[in-house]
Parts: C-alpha cells; sequence; structure tokens
C-alpha cells in the first residue's frame, strides 16, 4: 500500500525546515540578470578597497516567483519603515558608488588593494 500524501496547508503557513548549520551569509550587492524562463540573482559583497565584488550566493527563479517576492520584499519594507522611519536612499549613480568610493592618496592615485 502507498501511504497517503501530505496535502499543503490551506491559507496557512507552510512549515519550514532551517538546517542546524545553516550559516548567514552577508551581502551588500546583487547582480540581476534573466532568461525568457528564469530570473538570476548572485548575492555579493562590496568592500572597502578592494577592487571587485566577491558572489556567495546565486538564486535562481521562475518570473513568476521572482514577482512574489518583489511583493513580499515591498511589505517588509513597507512594514519596517512604518515602525522605524523612512530608509533613505543616496543619490548618485549607484548605492556602492556612494558607500564605496575609493579613497585618492597624496598623487591622485586610487588607494586601493587586491586580496
Amino acid at each position: 500500500m502507498t501511504e497517503p500524501t501530505q496535502k499543503p496547508p490551506v491559507g496557512g503557513r507552510m512549515p519550514v525546515h532551517f538546517p542546524k548549520n545553516l550559516e548567514p551569509i552577508y551581502a551588500n550587492f546583487a547582480l540581476i540578470t534573466n532568461t525568457r524562463s528564469e530570473i538570476v540573482i548572485d548575492f555579493a559583497q562590496i568592500l572597502p578597497q578592494i577592487k571587485h565584488a566577491r558572489v556567495h550566493n546565486r538564486v535562481v527563479m521562475t518570473p513568476f516567483n521572482a514577482k512574489l517576492l518583489h511583493r513580499a520584499l515591498g511589505d517588509h519594507i513597507a512594514k519596517f519603515e512604518e515602525r522605524f522611519g523612512e530608509i533613505e536612499l543616496p543619490e548618485g549613480t549607484s548605492l556602492a558608488d556612494q558607500l564605496f568610493r575609493p579613497t585618492q592618496n597624496d598623487d591622485g592615485e586610487d588607494d586601493q588593494t587586491d586580496e
């Protein structure tokens, strides 16, 4: 005999299992690309004095699920701002440029080092 299949909860929350060895990663940069059938998000870290971003995780989603993620993030950001105030973004070319603009030494050269 076959075991009865479990139906997902209706109108409730999906139970989620988090492995004990799950390690969070910090990302302050995301590169988003797409094909006709997939949205690809590479999560990376940009650090001061480093000339390149280091990708730590890649998430591949269907456009449908990416749009649901977009909606969920919008809802969470709205709740966050309601509680803590508006998140102000710097004006300019990009957030990375604003936060991690290379410093210049006395001779006008970028003062950066590679890992």
